[in-house]
């Protein structure tokens, strides 16, 4: 079997069960594994345009070494995370804490004035422990507890405690196989406390405490990743829709305060915000509305670099993946649960691409253009792997509609990330059959085309064409038939390949792309 493919398997059987890409090398790619771990593969064997996934912190060493090599040698570089919630109700699946025979919620001689909960996969540093008898780790029921105050001073009669819980340090394991892998971590930020009658959004009477919380945990990240350059900055993880909103937003209100704090902990770090968009009719909004969302989300920054991760909404079925020509087509099989069996101009404003060329055309300065590729369908089907846990359920994806969704992203998106890593990239139907990063192994190669235009070379009227794995071979032309071989190639942070060739205007041409090793697009580009 090939190495990759074992990989991918390696990580399904272990964990499923229960832009530009990434081809750096780290310092030391024979850097010693955790002791028991398999040595390390730092191969990109299938480098794929997705170079970013949302992934779930392991507390086992070895599981989180399979799972970022097999992303690695599918050409991943980079590895986000959820920050858990901020939780300031009571929680009853929060487990019970004992400490010198009573509850790690009391401390002797100090009133608790309020008591937030957090469950992580994380071991804090000592850093962490500011206030002697009153910050504290604690071992207790077999389980490793914190406990901290957010009081300016120790000496303060009330107190605001923070009870954290963890299975172990799995953002610290992380963030070190990032390291040996030359890639890049952006673990999430702590997500704010929601309304109990607006879950959709955030309790901004907690955001004096969320931010004290967030200035020590981003201190402890300083300390612990030191010297780390796997370390890229922090994900933004209260979600949001980039649209117009009203002068005073509470979303944006809480971005704006926590955002401050991370640029005043880390001034050289980025700051990824992964926004919705939802075009359907009735429900969401039209593309005309995503720049002013856009530039409410940059405004928040705090000076700090800033990547703004457009989710494409085809996951969901919030937005549809077509080209210009199908929106009187009927929507995709998988959407009609989500809108119903009418054509995409009924059920939709517009496509992803609409919603991507929207953003594009405001990117301000100090802001990159991402497309977070949602990695899985909106309802699964028989006999099809995917997620049941937590709710709604999900379905797994193909590899070719994966193709149309970085086709939708087209030249302005800088990166293309996905949601999410496991189960969608891992899971398989049967034991004996691919996952979907099986699919991306088994076929990287095959050309994508993200854009095409008209252009002269040298005097030569033609077309020109940019995005993957394009160089050889030949273009196909449809309905014309013309078959017209490369003449022209180049490779910047997407490829470009030109032929004589121009197809004519007003009419609707597919043109599909074969490369020198003979591999073709899974789906045609549209244009005319």
């Amino acid at each position: 079997m090939h190495r990759i493919l074992w990989l991918v398997v390696a990580v399904a059987l272990v964990v499923g069960t229960m832009g530009v890409m990434g081809m750096v090398l780290p310092d030391d790619p024979e850097a010693v594994p955790e002791e028991g771990c398999p040595p390390r593969d730092t191969r990109v064997v299938a480098p794929y345009p997705i170079t970013g996934h949302f992934v779930i912190p392991r507390a086992d060493q070895c599981v989180t070494q399979r799972m970022v090599e097999a992303i690695h040698a599918i050409g991943g570089d980079t590895m986000i995370t959820f920050g858990p919630r901020f939780n300031a109700r009571e929680d009853l699946d929060f487990p019970g804490c004992q400490v010198d025979g009573r509850s790690c919620a009391e401390v002797p001689g100090k009133e608790v004035r309020q008591l937030y909960t957090y469950t992580t996969s994380e071991e804090f540093g000592q850093g962490m422990l500011r206030c002697p008898d009153i910050d504290r780790r604690i071992e207790s029921g077999g389980r490793t507890f914190y406990r901290l105050t957010l009081a300016e001073s120790c000496a303060d009669a009330e107190h605001d405690l923070v009870l954290v819980t963890t299975d172990g340090d799995g953002l610290g394991n992380l963030v070190r196989e990032a390291a040996a892998y030359g890639m890049t971590v952006f673990p999430g930020l702590p997500a704010a406390p929601q309304k109990q009658d607006k879950s959709w959004e955030p309790d901004l009477e907690h955001v004096g405490a969320l931010n004290a919380f967030t200035a020590r945990v981003l201190a402890d990240y300083e300390e612990r990743f030191k010297g780390l350059p796997a370390f890229g900055g922090v994900y933004q993880s209260f979600e949001l829709a980039m649209r117009a909103r009203a002068d005073k937003d509470p979303i944006v209100e809480l971005y704006a305060a926590q955002h401050e704090v991370v640029a005043a902990a880390l001034p050289d770090k980025k700051i990824v915000v992964s926004p919705y968009v939802d075009a359907r009719r009735g429900r969401g909004f039209p593309p005309s509305q995503v720049a002013e969302g856009l530039a409410d989300i940059a405004g928040t920054r705090a000076g700090l670099p800033m990547a703004i991760a457009v989710q494409d909404g085809r996951g969901t079925g919030k937005v549809p993946v077509h080209g210009e020509h199908e929106s009187d087509a009927k929507v995709a099989a998988r959407l009609t649960p989500m809108v119903g069996d009418v054509s995409n101009a009924q059920a939709y404003y517009g496509s992803t691409g609409d919603y991507v060329e929207a953003a594009a055309q405001r990117v301000p300065d100090g802001v990159e253009l991402w497309v977070n590729a949602e990695g899985f369908e909106p309802t699964p089907v028989a006999g099809e792997c995917g997620r049941l846990d937590p709710l709604p359920h999900r379905g797994r994806t193909t590899k070719n509609r994966l193709d149309q969704q970085i086709m939708a992203a087209g030249p302005h998106a800088m990166k293309i990330i996905s949601y999410k890593w496991d189960p969608f990239f891992t899971c398989q139907a049967r034991h004996d059959t691919p996952s979907l990063a099986d699919d991306i192994a088994a076929g990287w190669q095959q050309p994508i085309i993200v854009n095409a235009y008209r252009k002269e070379l040298n005097g030569r009227a033609g077309l020109l064409v940019e995005g993957y794995n394009l160089k050889g071979g030949h273009l196909r032309f449809d309905p014309q038939g013309a078959v017209v071989a490369q003449e022209w190639h180049v490779r910047d942070r997407l490829e470009s390949a030109w032929v004589p060739y121009v197809p004519p205007e007003g009419a609707w041409t597919s043109v599909t792309a074969t490369n020198e090793a003979g591999h073709s697009s899974s789906s045609p580009y549209v244009m005319r």
